[in-house]
């Protein structure tokens, strides 16, 4: 095969599969479940081998890649449709610890132990089993945690405080560059944030690696280095 042919499939490759993604929509990496791996990582082989196979046209990798998509794109309305198939297709959560005690038939269904069990509640940041009450094993292998009640931290609501708004933070220069949009977003303009830099003794946000912009909080500058 010559570059130029290797080329083209690559190029012709990448937007089928760019665009197949965008159809299946967006989904996190920790929010797939093993089949969802298991078919990601075999169309990739077949587009890859596609590519470098001579006697392969392109015709036949975006074949390959219409096949695979409509395969997925039809499991998924499956699975949004019916939640019978969800089921037997994405499995469903088990409760591993009920009530502070650990279920071992639970444990042995999903093929997890009780070192897998420990190193999964500590990266939710629970070291000890006694400070659990729930722990629920997900269907993409990842756990989620309901402590005790005396582990669970106050809330505004238990010590009766008044309500806080609620804000979100708003980039205003990223990268030595002025987002003239976030800016409009929040209500300012380009006159208060020269201003606020100047505050600061930066005469251009060009000096400025990051800054970030909340309701009645200062603003948050990052200089380059």
């Amino acid at each position: 095969m010559n570059l130029g042919t290797i080329t083209i499939e690559m190029v012709i490759g990448f937007f089928a599969l760019f665009f197949l993604t965008k159809i299946l929509g967006k989904t996190q990496l920790s929010q797939l479940t093993p089949f969802d791996f298991i078919s990601a990582l075999i169309l990739g082989e077949l587009v890859g081998n596609a590519m470098y196979d001579p006697d392969v046209h392109i015709w036949m990798i975006l074949f390959a890649i219409s096949v695979w998509g409509v395969l997925m794109y039809s499991l998924e309305m499956l699975t949004q449709k019916s939640m019978k198939f969800r089921t037997i297709l994405e499995g469903s959560p088990s409760i591993v610890v009920r009530k502070g005690i650990i279920d071992r038939k639970q444990l042995k269904k999903n093929k997890l132990d009780i070192n897998q069990l420990q190193s999964l509640i500590r990266q939710k940041g629970y070291f000890s089993l006694r400070d659990i009450e729930y722990a629920i094993l997900e269907t993409n292998g990842s756990i989620s945690v309901l402590p005790k009640s005396d582990i669970v931290p106050a809330t505004r609501n238990d010590l009766h405080l008044p309500d806080k708004e609620v804000t979100l933070p708003v980039t205003l220069i990223l990268d030595g560059r002025i987002l003239n949009e976030n800016l409009k977003t929040a209500g300012l303009n380009d006159d208060w944030l020269r201003s606020q830099l100047l505050k600061r003794k930066i005469n251009s946000a060009e000096e400025v690696l990051y800054a970030e912009w909340k309701k009645g909080e200062e603003l948050l500058v990052m200089k380059e280095n």
